[in-house]
């Protein structure tokens, strides 16, 4: 042994310190290997944690956003398309109105004054009125072309009061064969030329001329720049034929500022909308380059021959009525393409959106939790090298003191992260949230790391929470739309027989609307024991609107049949009732009758509804056709015209609103009144309710899963006489 100064070497003092020095530094080791252990299996939980958020946070951010994609946009799509085809219905109701007044004028010229109609002169500019002007050589002076003008100059009032109440119109005409034509508008003076003279049209070739013409029918022109300014718009245009010669073509100048507007407005970042026409051109649109640039009708191309094959694909599906939400590939590019038909004019609005930008926020949110992940994870390595460090240091320096108090600061240090990792590790789909403890508050880096965890987990969680709100919110919208058809259901007379009790007649109605909510209804109730009314009528649009437009047209007149009024007077003071602050501009197509239970008797007005059908006892269900009056709501101060008919006992009455005939296949062919008569006429002696599943068998066995556009209501009403149904 030696001894320098008071340590003595070799001796017991200096084994002990020897074992306590080696002990301390097997400590050290055993816990720096240990807290290595724990370190490493730490960063591997919180790699495969960050690893299966994110996929679990990529998959619901994905599904929740396309569903929000595909929904929203067909929605808007089908909103868009569904404007437009109003805005086109109207301006046909009006053309049809028009078409039928120049018709009865053509039809018995004897019974009508003369109405001159003058040239445009340029100091009448502002002025709503009529003016004459002709092509060039057509003397509009010849006594029988004049004759013919001041005859359908009788139209004029009418064509004024058309053209102030619809904003959207630029000009109604009236054009004759001879190579004349009557316009209503308030610009004469760009009709003038500086001399003077009148400005000769080209009437007989213009396309909506010609088109009218050729096709027989209802014609909507390609859009068009305006002939007198350079504001686009589209020509409605009807024939009037008198014994089967064409007599004049009637028509309306529909601008479209209003539909290219809000073509232009529906851009956003990565989304637009376009207007295609039946040929699958480009008509309307806010894009100046690619396949979706607005080209002239020479150079326009049509979609459905394009070579992105998937976008040719979904262009002729969508104007085939056809349209839903599909991914195509277009340039390379993935887009989202949703499609809606105008079926008025057969045109389609087709929505665009980038699928790369719509999912911009799901790869943002990713790399934000990734950035957080990695900054918590660099925060925590380098927490844990400086801690390490000073550990190593203060153990070299006071062994003594990391020898009495190794085993507590090891506790301190392992306890809460095992505590954490086991937490970690039992967090799933159930139990996504990670809470903080007291053990974890240890006021180091393992409380910041729990801290990062905590806050992690907390912005998951409210992410979930949030597509749970839409999710909500979607539920609450189609529960309060389900309410909605509970009630108009309930408000229809839906108990059959209604009169069981009286054998001298047998009725059944139904109603199928197109969505959740209708405009059509029908309506039936006995006036008195002796007088039956029935009634039956299509609102304008679609959708909770029409509904509420229904209802109160349906009250207002069952009030004013219950209170004495024929149906023309009746529908007189409806429609001035329903004018009053109709801002929207609906208007609503009527059936109405009253009919004399004991006489057979009965008075009926049609305004602007379908063709009655009519079966003599014995014989098949034949179309009533004669004159209508105008829609209910849609003129002012008009008188509705009643017609009187009679119904022998055995004789049946079949009334049906306009979804009828026009239900469409999957190749836009209408049912049409002819296949309809057939279904009635399938079983002609058949009782009410099974003349309806006639009706409705034959319209599905043609439809077959093509979707349906419009409401179908029908109503059939068979007489037996006073003595009752024999049997």
């Amino acid at each position: 042994m030696k001894k320098f100064k008071h340590l003595v070497i070799g001796g017991i003092q200096h084994k002990i310190f020897n074992v306590v020095l080696l002990t301390a530094v097997l400590i050290v080791a055993a816990f720096s290997l240990i807290t290595f252990y724990q370190y490493r299996q730490l960063a591997k939980l919180s790699e495969d944690t960050n690893g299966r958020q994110q996929e679990a946070i990529r998959g619901i951010s994905e599904e929740t956003m396309q569903t929000v994609i595909r929904e929203g946009l067909q929605s808007e799509t089908s909103l868009q398309a569904s404007i437009a085809d109003e805005m086109f219905n109207d301006v046909q109701n009006q053309v049809d109105v028009l078409a039928d007044s120049a018709e009865a004028l053509l039809s018995s010229p004897e019974a009508h004054d003369a109405y001159p109609v003058y040239p445009p002169r340029a100091q009448d500019a502002g002025k709503t009125m009529p003016q004459l002007v002709w092509e060039e050589g057509v003397d509009p002076s010849e006594t029988r072309i004049s004759a013919r003008v001041e005859l359908l100059g009788n139209m004029v009032p009418q064509m004024i009061t058309m053209w102030d109440n619809v904003d959207h119109l630029n000009t109604c005409l009236v054009a004759l064969p001879e190579g004349v034509l009557i316009m209503v508008d308030n610009c004469p003076e760009v009709k003038v030329r500086e001399d003077g003279s009148v400005t000769n049209i080209p009437v007989r070739y213009r396309p909506w001329y010609t088109g009218a013409a050729g096709s027989r029918k209802m014609y909507f022109s390609d859009i068009e720049k305006d002939t007198f300014s350079d504001r686009i718009g589209i020509v409605c245009s009807r024939p009037v034929y008198i014994d089967g010669k064409l007599a004049a073509v009637v028509g309306a100048d529909l601008f479209l500022d209003e539909l290219e507007k809000a073509i232009e407005d529906s851009v956003k970042p990565g989304r637009f909308s376009v207007i295609l026409n039946q040929d699958g051109h480009v008509i309307i649109s806010p894009v100046t380059d690619g396949v979706f640039k607005v080209q002239t009708s020479v150079f326009a191309k049509d979609l459905r021959l394009s070579s992105e094959k998937e976008l040719a694909a979904y262009v002729t599906d969508t104007l085939n009525g056809e349209a839903d939400v599909r991914l195509a590939t277009i340039g390379g590019k993935e887009y989202y393409l949703s499609g809606a038909a105008i079926p008025t004019t057969g045109w389609a609005v087709l929505s665009v959106v980038d699928r790369e930008q719509s999912e911009e926020s799901v790869q943002a949110m990713l790399q934000e939790h990734s950035a957080i992940q990695t900054e918590a994870a660099l925060t925590y390595r380098a927490s844990m090298s400086n801690s390490q460090k000073t550990l190593i240091l203060l153990l070299s320096l006071i062994v003594f003191v990391v020898i009495s108090n190794a085993w507590i600061l090891g506790r301190r240090i392992v306890h809460p992260l095992e505590a954490m990792t086991k937490q970690v590790g039992g967090l799933s789909s159930e139990n996504r949230q990670f809470l903080m403890e007291d053990t974890y508050r240890t006021g180091d880096e393992v409380e910041a790391l729990a801290e990062c965890f905590a806050d992690i987990s907390a912005k998951t969680i409210q992410y979930v929470e949030e597509v749970k709100r839409v999710t909500g919110e979607k539920e609450r919208i189609g529960a309060e739309l389900s309410m909605a058809t509970n009630i108009q259901e309930s408000q229809l007379p839906h108990i059959f027989p209604p009169y069981p009790e009286r054998k001298e007649f047998d009725l059944f109605a139904s109603m199928t609307p197109a969505r959740e909510v209708g405009g059509d209804f029908y309506d039936f109730f006995l006036v008195d024991p002796n007088h039956l009314c029935m009634v039956i009528a299509d609102v304008s649009g679609k959708g909770i609107p029409a509904a509420l437009f229904m209802m109160i047209s349906r009250i207002m007149i069952k009030t004013r049949i219950q209170s004495g009024e024929t149906p023309g007077e009746a529908l007189e003071h409806v429609n001035q009732q329903l004018l009053e602050g109709n801002e929207a501009g609906m208007f609503v197509t009527v059936w109405l009758a009253v009919f004399d239970i004991r006489t057979g008797d009965g008075l009926a007005v049609n305004a602007g509804h379908e063709h009655p059908a009519l079966r003599r006892s014995g014989g098949d269900y034949e179309l009533v056709k004669y004159r209508h009056s105008p829609a209910v709501a849609a003129i002012e101060d008009i008188p509705f015209r009643q017609h009187s008919f009679h119904m022998n006992p055995g004789d049946s009455l079949f009334v049906y609103t306009d979804g009828v005939p026009e239900a469409t296949d999957r190749e836009n062919v209408l049912f049409g009144t002819d296949r309809m008569l057939a279904a009635l006429n399938r079983r002609s002696d058949a009782a009410p309710k099974e003349t309806l599943e006639d009706v409705m068998d034959g319209i599905l066995d043609f439809t077959e899963d093509a979707e349906q556009f419009d409401d179908i209501t029908m109503l059939c009403f068979s007489y037996y006489g006073p003595e009752g149904k024999r049997s």
